[in-house]
């Protein structure tokens, strides 16, 4: 008999991969509220981060719980309207969260099949109702004016997808074993080893803020020729990120990129993907980007081109670029050389772009600045982010500065920057 997916690891690993995501993570506060998204079926990991919140203080833990299996349901069978519709509670009870400084955790768990035989289109249009109306809330994420984070765990479905050679239980083991190496949750003390790995990120973010390069050239040999212009005052950010009360914290476990927001108009090239990207439940796969003038003019995946059109044709906004990440494929998750078919974890596993929104948080006092000003600075704005992965072992990016300086800063996928 198969075993069930949380019989697999230890109690005590459990208990050390909440504790990371309430102490690291989100960084709980005295008094805090606490709002934990997830699917019912990880219920018996879902009550250990409750545990854990409470224990750090929390005021209120509360569970917002899916169920993929009735959103399968509704996007098969509900009136049409009613996938264009969202109702107004929805973003009443995120705006009375929000206003009570709450802060998220969302729990991933691919099931790549369950949504195979649903309308990609039905599953567009309801993803653009719910961020539209959720707008001021993904505006304030975005921001980093809430803390929140993002972790997963595996299910039988994504485990036998990653791990296809190996039985259900013998694939679930190595994709636990996968996930909590790749998170750094293995170790006998996680929250100092997440420590150790922020203070290399903030050297790295240090060397790039200060020089302040004008564009990045991204270049491989599978195609890839892409150069970035950067607006003036960007910021990389990455690792741990503080919010506007001046509290760190880590929005993604796994996390191993370094990010800023590109110029809008100053994108340039051919972007060609290196890992699939799974977009509302769908693959798109051998896929490529051409760039003029920052907006999107030609692409084709040979899987999934109709979900990459519905990605692009979002809104005027998702033509562009809000992203661009530079990551290490030496980090835990590029040694472990897995495709893992989640954009969370593929995206940590070497460079990437981000199609759509920019954060404010890329520009210097960027939080403060008006959306015209962040027009007029060169950021993007859209309704979604979506990443990109397109770095490879043999990426290279070169920083270039002002006055046609050129400075390596990655070779074969490396960093060569301290």
């Amino acid at each position: 008999m198969i075993k069930g997916i949380y019989e697999l690891v230890s109690e005590e690993q459990l208990e050390k991969y909440a504790e990371l995501a309430v102490h690291a993570g989100v960084n709980v506060q005295k008094d805090q509220l606490v709002i934990i998204h997830s699917d019912i079926k990880n219920a018996p990991f879902v009550h250990l981060i409750q545990k854990a919140a409470y224990e750090a203080g929390a005021s209120n833990v509360v569970i917002d719980w899916t169920d993929e299996q009735s959103a399968k349901e509704f996007y098969l069978h509900a009136a049409d309207d009613a996938i264009d519709h969202i109702p107004d509670w929805q973003a009443a009870r995120f705006k009375e969260w929000d206003d009570a400084g709450a802060a998220y955790i969302h729990i991933i768990s691919e099931n790549l099949d369950v949504f195979k035989d649903v309308s990609t289109e039905r599953m567009s249009r309801f993803q653009k109702a719910s961020r539209t109306k959720l707008k001021d809330h993904h505006a304030k994420v975005r921001s980093h004016k809430l803390r929140w984070c993002l972790l997963t765990v595996p299910s039988f479905q994504w485990a036998t997808k990653v791990f296809p050679d190996l039985r259900k239980e013998e694939a679930l083991q190595s994709l636990w074993q996968a996930i909590l190496q790749g998170t750094r949750a293995d170790g006998e003390n996680p929250i100092r080893d997440w420590t150790n790995h922020d203070r290399a990120c903030e050297s790295r973010k240090k060397f790039l803020n200060d020089n302040q390069f004008e564009a990045l050239h991204f270049k491989n040999s599978l195609g890839t020729n892409l150069l970035i212009g950067m607006p003036e005052n960007h910021c990389f950010i990455g690792g741990g990120v503080i919010d506007e009360e001046g509290i760190p914290f880590f929005p993604n476990i796994p996390t191993e990129e370094i990010f800023s927001a590109p110029h809008k108009n100053k994108v340039n090239g051919k972007l060609v993907g290196t890992k699939p990207l799974i977009y509302e439940g769908s693959i798109i796969d051998d896929f490529y980007l051409v760039f003029k003038d920052g907006r999107i003019t030609d692409y084709y995946a040979a899987k999934g081109d109709e979900v990459l059109r519905n990605l692009i044709e979002t809104d005027e906004g998702s033509h562009y670029l809000g992203e661009i990440a530079l990551v290490s494929n030496k980090s835990p998750l590029g040694q472990a050389d897995t495709l893992f078919y989640n954009t969370l974890f593929d995206e940590n596993t070497a460079c990437h772009i981000g199609i759509g929104n920019a954060s404010p948080s890329n520009l210097q006092n960027g939080s403060n600045l008006s959306e015209k000003e962040l027009e007029e600075a060169g950021h993007n704005t859209s309704i979604l982010l979506v990443n990109v992965t397109f770095g490879s072992e043999d990426m290279g990016v070169t920083g270039i500065r002002k006055d046609g300086t050129e400075i390596l800063l990655m070779q074969d996928g490396d960093f060569q920057i301290a």
